[in-house]
């Protein structure tokens, strides 16, 4: 997810887009222990992305 993408959505988008990813990283980090996923770089990526948004929702609600 791209950070403009990210700036458009209101607080309450952002904390569900976050429990999204969260639990999308989780399933697939548990895929990766046991059996290789086809592309490790997606872990890298969603991790990336849950971090874009988790700092986005904490600035959104300072």
């Amino acid at each position: 997810m791209k950070q403009s993408d990210i700036k458009d959505l209101s607080a309450a988008e952002l904390q569900g887009k976050l429990g999204e990813l969260q639990k999308t990283y989780a399933d697939l980090k548990s895929a990766h222990a046991i059996s290789p996923i086809e592309n490790p770089l997606q872990i890298r990526t969603l991790r990336r992305s849950i971090a874009r948004v988790a700092t986005e929702l904490s600035k959104k609600l300072q």
